[in-house]
């Protein structure tokens, strides 16, 4: 089995970031957009070009039908869904491969099974990977999650079984809190996903978000190390780096043992996130999700390991097997990213849509730029607001925080208000400078200038 012609589902710069892959291949690249992404810089660099509809994502990017129309009319033989949109969808999947296209990812079964929470935290246990204490799968009801509760201490997370972004979560700290917040997820996460299943975990306070990177065959897995992507506004990445300082040599090693036990568990194929809560005080650590796509973050596990993990994606896709064994993966020196939105932290974030006049990024050693932004181009009000990513690295950790200074003062992009300036002062903190932050502190501790919640 080969892939020849590759329909990328995508948009911004993931979308730019696969049309390379593909060309490094040499395989032909066919960027499917919306009407408002005809002008985008995917567009201009994939080989053949599709439109699947209007703006809106549900007529264009999330319509079933659209795509796979856009698949036929194109003859194309493989589909990459990149990250949000479809990526996660087991049901488009399963359409996917009912029409005898390969789909980069795994398989619609285990994107069903890992996708749901509450039956990924089953699966964990299946495993004998250690799961944060909490219900045993769903609660039904505000008394049936009383009685969890009591059982295992507050605080405690309520958790929405299907979907992501920071939606459908809240905190409680009483019986009171918990049943107003079982309600209130539960609708959010109807609102949102169409499922308002919630589930209930321990709440670990001042916990690290550390993610492990993994790639399978479906026979064999391999890690390619972690990240701490502790730096969260309101449950969304700001910033990531690989590989966690926080973490020690045995800690890191049962750790990212058991992200690839659970992958060869799930018999997973392609690439694939398993994330857990850390707790440096105890040194517990705790499986909480696996995302079953490639994540934005990717580009710092490429730059410590020496990969191509979208490269890589694509050979499992077509058949082969892993090309690497555990032993021969290592990683040297740090890396860290930042993610530069089209934002106004002056106005609460507020999306700051419409034409780039102008831009420059930076550039020499250690620096890296993953954007579908160039002179003239236009940010979309329909979509999300990331203009690109900003990855640096260096021999370590020091020497990686001394480029992003330099790299961040570099950056000038005129037009839109962002988040570069908001970045900076993140940077000069002297608990960032440290790496003593957890997954709420930019909340908790970080007020910089002219920047409002």
């Amino acid at each position: 089995m080969s892939i020849n012609r590759l329909l990328i589902i995508s948009r911004g710069e993931i979308a730019v970031r696969t049309v390379r892959a593909a060309r490094d291949l040499g395989i032909t690249s066919i960027v499917a957009h919306s009407e408002a992404d005809a002008d985008s810089l995917a567009v201009d660099l994939a080989d053949e070009v599709v439109c699947l509809g209007p703006a809106h994502a549900r007529k264009s990017y999330l319509n079933h039908d659209a795509v796979l129309a856009a698949a036929a009319k194109t003859h194309a033989d493989a589909v990459h869904p990149g990250y949000g949109f479809l990526s996660e969808n087991a049901e488009f999947a399963r359409k996917v491969v009912d029409a005898g296209l390969t789909w980069v990812g795994p398989d619609p079964d285990t994107i069903a099974r890992m996708g749901d929470k509450a039956r990924a935290i089953a699966t964990a246990r299946e495993a004998g990977v250690p799961v944060v204490p909490g219900s045993n799968g769903l609660v039904p009801d505000a008394d049936a999650a009383v009685q969890v509760a009591q059982s295992i201490g507050y605080p405690v997370l309520i958790k929405a079984a299907a979907g992501g972004g920071g939606r459908g979560i809240r905190i409680a700290h009483d019986a009171g809190t918990l049943r107003t917040g079982v309600a209130e997820a539960s609708r959010e996460a109807e609102a949102a996903f169409g499922n308002g299943g919630v589930y209930l975990e321990r709440f670990v306070e001042h916990a690290r978000h550390i993610e492990v990177q993994v790639l399978g065959d479906g026979t064999d897995a391999v890690h390619f190390f972690e990240r701490d992507c502790s730096l969260q506004r309101r449950r969304q990445k700001l910033w990531e780096e690989a590989p966690a300082v926080v973490l020690d040599d045995n800690t890191r090693s049962e750790l990212v043992a058991s992200a690839v036990a659970l992958t060869k568990h799930v018999g997973y194929r392609g690439a694939g996130t398993v994330e857990y809560l850390y707790d440096p005080t105890t040194r517990e650590f705790f499986f909480i999700e696996m995302n079953t796509r490639i994540q934005v973050e990717h580009p710092i596990t490429e730059e410590i390991c020496g990969v191509d993990l979208i490269a890589a994606m694509l050979a499992i896709a077509a058949g082969d097997p892993l090309p690497w064994s555990q032993e021969h993966i290592g990683h040297r020196g740090h890396a860290i990213e930042v993610r530069i939105n089209a934002e106004d932290p002056g106005r609460g974030f507020l999306p700051s849509p419409g034409r780039v006049d102008a831009v420059t990024w930076p550039q020499g050693p250690g620096v890296r730029v993953d954007t579908m932004v160039r002179p003239g181009s236009s940010i979309p009000p329909f979509y999300d607001s990331l203009i690109g990513k900003l990855i640096v690295s260096g021999a370590d950790r020091r020497q990686a925080l001394a480029r992003l200074d330099r790299a961040l003062s570099e950056v000038d992009i005129e037009g839109p208000a962002t988040t570069v300036e908001y970045l900076r002062e993140l940077l000069a903190h002297p608990d960032v400078q440290a790496g003593d932050v957890h997954t709420t502190w930019l909340e908790s501790e970080f007020s910089p200038e002219g920047a409002r919640a």
